[in-house]
């Protein structure tokens, strides 16, 4: 019972962050992730189709274009943490959010999950880039509704081809428990992965 696949999923919570860096040999490591509260929607649209080689009077193979994803992400309120590390925003002496056109924006891995009927289905976008958020806000009517932050996301591939990765039914536990306290990497030490070993002990929130 404990491996019975989910039959539905729904909702979305838990989104969190993790800046990406690449050292000068271009080793690729991620920080400590963290959480984006508030989370309203996410929608990721697959980035590529199939292509048709035409030989022999037909169809001779077909290419499989997996450019990742393209989407957008709706949050109540970009938290400062996601302007400073990621947006490259800095604060003054103030505590003031600046923003400078000269600035580069950061990559980042993006961990998320929807609930299931059986288990939560929990997944890392691993090469992810945000476009800055449009500034809007209108008056308060007779109810008030809030305004959410809206951020556009492309994940695409990293240099060695991986997109992302998702939990499943045979997901171990530990793999399961630490999946919020760090990217998870595949485990490539057996041709067909049957266990895995806990990235960490801990994480830094409290997922459901």
């Amino acid at each position: 019972m404990a491996n019975t696949p989910n039959k539905v999923k729904y909702g979305l919570e838990n989104v969190v962050y993790a800046k990406k860096t690449v050292s000068e040999a271009g080793e690729i490591t991620y920080a400590t992730p963290v959480k984006i509260p508030g989370a309203v929607n996410l929608s990721m649209d697959a980035n590529g189709e199939p292509e048709n080689f035409y030989a022999d009077d037909g169809v001779y193979f077909v290419i499989n274009n997996n450019n990742g994803y393209d989407g957008d992400l709706e949050i109540a309120m970009i938290p400062e943490s996601f302007a400073t590390d990621i947006l490259n925003q800095t604060k003054d002496k103030n505590g003031v959010l600046i923003e400078n056109a000269d600035a580069q924006l950061e990559e980042f891995a993006l961990g998320f999950q929807f609930k299931g009927d059986r288990k939560h289905i929990r997944h890392w976008l691993y090469n992810c880039s945000a476009s800055r958020p449009s500034v809007a806000g209108k008056t308060t009517e007779a109810t008030k509704t809030p305004q959410t932050d809206t951020l556009k996301l492309s994940a695409t591939p990293l240099p060695n081809g991986l997109v992302k990765c998702r939990s499943g039914s045979e997901t171990t536990a530990d793999v399961y428990n630490s999946w919020f306290g760090k990217v998870y990497m595949p485990d490539t030490t057996t041709e067909v992965q049957t266990t895995s070993t806990p990235l960490v002990n801990t994480t830094l929130f409290i997922f459901k």
